[in-house]
């Protein structure tokens, strides 16, 4: 595990930022010099990179966005193919759409909303890419996932639809994939959170929060002045009906939340119980929520614009952690679970910004690195877990 890793390069904690509002300071370790942070792309402002196996070999590639323009970056040298032009996708996920063995590629555009995939071809040439829609029907997509909903055993997608804005307005939706989707059938939309998730809502959660076997979905709206409604600033999820196509029962998890934009189910200090780790992107600080009556916990109160999250066991500990770059502080962290819910900061890299992170085994050794999408950066990059080098 990380915290095993040899003295020379681990400094002594030390708390980074004051929190007197909430009267606790996060314990903050460096761990900066051991992380190698590989820069994959430079150039242009990008919102979300994904990885996957698609240059065709075993090695991990990666599908970005930026300077709209979706790009291929085939490793090891990130040789660059052009997949698309003309479009501005805020987020993306990878999924095999079409159930032929390799990951295919999907993303959303804001506002007016867009849902494309993108089939991974045989070939390894960019032309033999097809974009294909998904939706174009919810508008304020900020939030990608891809999930089984219906428990039939194939992967759907769920995305927000933020904007105030018709035919769907305030509301969140997932989609089933037609039979055959390179047939250009519109995919099954089913809006179940209609009208009810108000204040510019962010990113997705997933998971059984009340234990009935079914996944329900989670959320968090931001608020602010973007905000013409002032309904966000808030932390929701909804439990799920027996039958996924009937709409959802919408549950609060927590109001007064300004800047709220991730929040994901997990079992933070192993009682058995379903809590939620969550992030304030346009605002302040990484927290957590603790089942089942919600009592609020610091991970990283005072951390700046943690706008992406990743909750997942990062170490290999059986536990689970998390992980942001917050663009306001321009910090790569990762939160370290002790199994009960009391975390430590890990500082992963500085000077880097981003909108969206994702943990993966980028350099197949057994351990997770971070992939950044770097906004303001204008960079795709990706951190060295320096557990197994």
């Amino acid at each position: 595990m990380i915290r095993q890793l040899p003295a020379w390069f681990l400094m002594a904690a030390v708390s980074l930022f004051t929190d007197a509002a909430r009267g606790q300071d996060p314990t903050v370790v460096d761990d900066s010099r051991a992380w190698v942070k590989h820069v994959v792309f430079e150039g242009a402002a990008c919102m979300t990179a994904v990885a996957g196996q698609f240059g065709g070999d075993e090695r991990l590639d990666i599908i970005c966005n930026a300077g709209q323009i979706t790009r291929l970056l085939i490793a090891p040298d990130w040789s660059e193919q052009v997949l698309e032009r003309g479009e501005k996708y805020i987020h993306s996920a990878v999924m095999d759409v079409d159930r032929d063995g390799d990951l295919d590629y999907l993303a959303a555009r804001y506002n007016p909303g867009l849902i494309v995939w993108m089939e991974q071809p045989e070939s390894t040439a960019a032309s033999d890419w097809h974009v294909r829609q998904v939706d174009d029907q919810v508008h304020g997509i900020h939030g990608l996932l891809t999930g089984d909903v219906d428990l039939d055993g194939r992967l759907d997608l769920l995305a927000t639809s933020a904007q105030p804005k018709p035919p769907f307005p305030n509301s969140l939706a997932w989609f089933k994939a037609p039979d055959d989707p390179t047939s250009n059938q519109p995919w099954q939309r089913h809006v179940f959170a209609h009208q009810d998730a108000p204040g510019l809502t962010h990113y997705l959660g997933l998971g059984d929060v009340d234990g009935d076997g079914r996944p329900d979905a989670a959320t968090g709206a931001k608020g602010g002045p973007q905000d013409a409604s002032g309904l966000g600033e808030w932390f929701a999820w909804w439990a799920a009906p027996t039958d996924s196509t009937d709409r959802w029962t919408k549950h609060l998890i927590a109001a007064q939340q300004p800047g709220a934009t991730n929040v994901h189910p997990a079992d933070v200090n192993a009682d058995g119980k379903m809590d939620f780790v969550a992030s304030r992107g346009h605002g302040h600080g990484v927290v957590w929520f603790e089942a089942p009556d919600w009592v609020e916990h610091p991970i990283h109160p005072t951390i700046r614009e943690p706008h992406c999250l990743v909750v997942q066991d990062l170490d290999d500990d059986g536990d689970m952690d998390a992980a942001t770059c917050a663009f306001g502080d321009r910090l790569a962290v990762w939160f370290e679970n002790d199994g009960l819910g009391r975390f430590v900061t890990h500082i992963v890299g500085r000077e880097q910004e981003a909108y969206d992170i994702r943990a993966i085994d980028m350099d197949r050794d057994g351990d997770l690195d971070f992939l950044i999408a770097g906004r303001n950066s204008n960079n795709v990059v990706w951190y060295q877990n320096p557990r197994l080098r």
